[in-house]
């Protein structure tokens, strides 16, 4: 697997890391890092990677703020969730979009263009991050092709940086 390649790498203010995390505590419904832990932030050329306390938790893509796998599994949350069914499962942890046929749950909330979370139906555990293609409602109406574009899963480049981190 290719090394995801980061430049520009910089210490954060705490300003800064109130408001990324009160812009993803409130998207997600969960309390995140905050003034207390050490945060830097990376370019990457698809999105920027926030480095909290050494692991990379959050992203930014288009200014907006979302957890990582590693952060979802850390922090939880109850808001812009897609749940898939579990023969769906494999395909989007090893990086697909999510069909619309898969998705057999959804939080209302979402709208088209928001960050998601993808999660299987069984465990309930986050699966993958991505753009919402269509809103919750037209998710769960079950459309054919694509609802959900994938930015980052379990065991792409991302997920593999605090895996070499641990080695």
């Amino acid at each position: 697997m290719a090394v995801l390649r980061m430049r520009k790498r910089h210490r954060l203010r705490q300003k800064e890391i109130h408001d990324l995390s009160a812009r993803i505590s409130s998207a997600l419904g969960t309390e995140t890092f905050g003034e207390g832990n050490t945060v830097d932030m990376a370019e990457t050329p698809d999105f920027h990677v926030l480095f909290v306390d050494g692991a990379s938790l959050g992203l930014v893509s288009d200014g907006e703020p979302f957890l990582t796998v590693r952060g979802l599994l850390r922090y939880g949350a109850t808001k812009r969730f897609v749940t898939v069914d579990m023969g769906a499962v494999p395909f989007v942890a090893n990086g697909a979009d999510v069909m619309g046929p898969g998705v057999v749950d959804a939080d209302r909330g979402v709208a088209e263009g928001d960050f998601v979370w993808v999660r299987d139906e069984r465990n309930l555990q986050p699966l993958a991050v991505g753009r919402a293609l269509v809103s919750a409602n037209d998710m769960l109406a079950r459309p054919k092709g694509k609802v959900v574009s994938s930015v980052h899963f379990v065991g792409d480049r991302l997920w593999a940086i605090d895996e070499e981190a641990q080695e």
